[in-house]
């Protein structure tokens, strides 16, 4: 966590560390194989790579994409095989400001848009929920208030199903060998905001 937080602090200051810059220099090394420090799972927005907004190089992320950063099967195996098989002890669900595909989800449940496929819809389908207790509970809330809750919301149900949806990942946190946290990427301040971080953890990390 510390390592992501003075990265994503360096990426908001428009600077970059030697290490990551260097890390490509590395490509050799990394060959015989790889210890990422952490695992994140996010969305596959072209304004949200997460190795350049935590400032990280080559060999540091293990990173699953997909739009609306859903988990899914092929998803939670990846996050499986990360921590089972190179011992990453940190796994990251990060959503963004002005995600398209949380956009479509709200779109579609206030009858203004429908799904252009059935693999489109499968993405809505796993973003529906969240996002209509969203709408539910804050149906007097202007349109931007609720595409920011639903966002937030979208990631606390994915960090929720990790947690609970893989008897491997599950015993991991049980046993204090993985963290999953959640966190928001503000695509215009360049602001990574962590959510549900335990409490523990959260008092090792440096005030913000």
């Amino acid at each position: 966590m510390r390592r992501l937080l003075a990265g994503n602090e360096r990426y908001k200051n428009d600077t970059r560390s030697v290490t990551a810059l260097a890390s490509q220099l590395q490509r050799g090394g990394l060959a015989a194989g790889q210890s990422p420090f952490a695992i994140v799972l996010c969305c596959s927005d072209s304004r949200a790579p997460a190795e350049i907004l935590f400032d990280q190089g080559l060999g540091d992320l293990f990173v699953i994409r997909v739009a609306g950063n859903i988990v899914a099967p092929s998803g939670i195996g990846s996050a499986e095989f990360a921590a089972a098989t190179y011992g990453t002890r940190l796994v990251v669900v990060m959503g963004h400001s002005s995600c398209g595909a949380v956009t479509a989800t709200l779109g579609v449940l206030r009858g203004e848009s429908t799904v252009a496929s059935d693999n489109i819809r499968d993405i809505v389908d796993r973003i529906r929920s969240s996002a209509q207790t969203v709408l539910e509970v804050g149906k007097d809330h202007s349109p931007e208030r609720q595409l920011r809750d639903a966002i937030r919301a979208n990631v606390r149900n994915a960090v929720d199903h990790l947690r609970h949806g893989s008897r491997i990942l599950e015993d991991m946190v049980n046993s204090g060998q993985l963290v999953i946290v959640g966190a928001v990427y503000d695509i215009t301040t360049g602001h990574v905001d962590f959510l549900d971080v335990p409490a523990e953890l959260r008092e090792a990390l440096p005030a913000a």
